[in-house]
């Protein structure tokens, strides 16, 4: 591990412990408790610091139903759509600092597959703020089988609008997203996002394809009765990412909010130019809105708080920026305050009919930010 990194997780910690002593989370505790009485999840892992350290973290509630193991800061959650910031987007980031991906460049020049009927005037740029012209989703599971087929029928999949034209959450442009890191790194999203991310931050419970002896401590996620008919438990839940064997820049990622602290932090020390992986430019350009689309709140992977109906709350400041994911999953990161806030849950278990957890995510961030009112972060 560099020794910057060393120096800043082992010195300062106890320092950040002693800022935010004064500081009570029973406020976040009793929304999170309630929800999982209310249903919205059988249980769920938080986690609250800054780039110096974690102040708070916690388990609520089972991994399952009755009988289960209790929820704690280990607790092994598929992180869905986490995957597209801290797989993704973060390896690309290091790419960009190195000049092996250029967010200008067209798509093609990594997949040179991806041309035709419009598609190269489609940019690495595009695909990250979600505005290639793709549609958001297609059933590619129910007749592709293994990853190069998938990406075959993403490659022949016409785009819907010209790109930059409007903004569509789109799950293909991700897959694509992850193909391309994949190919200006030389080596697979799973390989890289390890080598270049998770390992220098010591986070050494994130990873695809969860081993089997982990699966004691991994939160199941939906009952599926229409595609691989059983309970889904340590693998991925998402289809198209499960029919790639598991890796892919959409979904696929498994980690802890103990583990995820570190990214967060690491994010909020790049912005003000102390990480180690991140350079400052590059982690400032990523978390700031593009707005390639009028209107958009959309950074480079990144989402940003929406002034109006935001799972990050309506306290949190407008330059917060971070990320949901299907499963019940969320990163909203601070740069103003200082502050990060990590929530993971399975909420789709044993459904993915259950949709309380919209409201608890505005709900917690508004209570940590309330816990957190008064107390002054000062930066390194």
């Amino acid at each position: 591990m560099d020794r910057k990194l060393l120096s800043r997780f082992f010195t300062g910690y106890d320092r950040e412990i002693m800022e935010f002593s004064g500081c009570d989370f029973s406020r976040a505790a009793a929304v999170l408790e309630a929800a999982v009485k209310d249903g919205a999840f059988p249980g769920c892992a938080a986690c609250v610091g800054s780039s110096r350290g974690q102040a708070w973290q916690k388990g609520f509630g089972l991994l399952g139903g009755a009988g289960s193991v209790p929820v704690t800061p280990r607790t092994l959650y598929d992180l869905a759509s986490l995957t597209k910031v801290a797989a993704a987007t973060a390896a690309a980031m290091t790419l960009v600092s190195t000049g092996r991906l250029r967010l200008q460049a067209p798509v093609r020049d990594y997949l040179p597959e991806f041309q035709g009927e419009g598609r190269e005037a489609v940019t690495v740029e595009h695909l990250l703020t979600h505005s290639a012209g793709l549609p958001a989703w297609r059933p590619f599971y129910l007749k592709a089988r293994g990853r190069e087929e998938v990406l075959r029928a993403i490659f022949s999949t016409p785009l819907e609008v010209p790109p930059g034209r409007r903004e569509e959450y789109s799950d293909l442009g991700a897959i694509l997203l992850g193909e391309c890191v994949a190919r200006a790194g030389g080596k697979p999203l799973a390989t890289l996002s390890w080598e270049k991310v998770f390992l220098p931050l010591a986070m050494r419970e994130t990873f695809f394809c969860p081993p089997a002896s982990e699966r004691w401590r991994i939160a199941p996620t939906e009952v599926d009765e229409v595609y691989r008919r059983c309970l889904i438990h340590g693998e991925v839940h998402d289809e198209n990412a499960f029919a790639m064997g598991g890796v892919s820049g959409h979904a696929g990622l498994f980690s802890t909010a103990g583990d995820l602290r570190l990214f967060a932090a690491e994010m909020l020390a790049a912005l003000d130019g102390r990480s180690a992986i991140f350079p400052q430019a590059v982690a400032r350009e990523f978390t700031a809105r593009r707005q390639l689309v009028p209107g958009s709140t959309r950074a480079l992977g990144w989402d940003t708080r929406s002034e109006k109906g935001s799972s990050a709350g309506s306290r949190f400041s407008l330059q917060t920026f971070g990320h949901t994911g299907f499963t019940g999953t969320s990163l909203w990161i601070d740069p103003a305050r200082q502050v990060y806030a990590i929530l993971l849950s399975n909420r789709v278990h044993p459904t993915r009919k259950n949709q309380k957890i919209a409201a608890v995510r505005a709900q917690f961030h508004d209570a940590v930010v309330r816990c957190l009112e008064g107390r002054k972060i000062e930066r390194f």
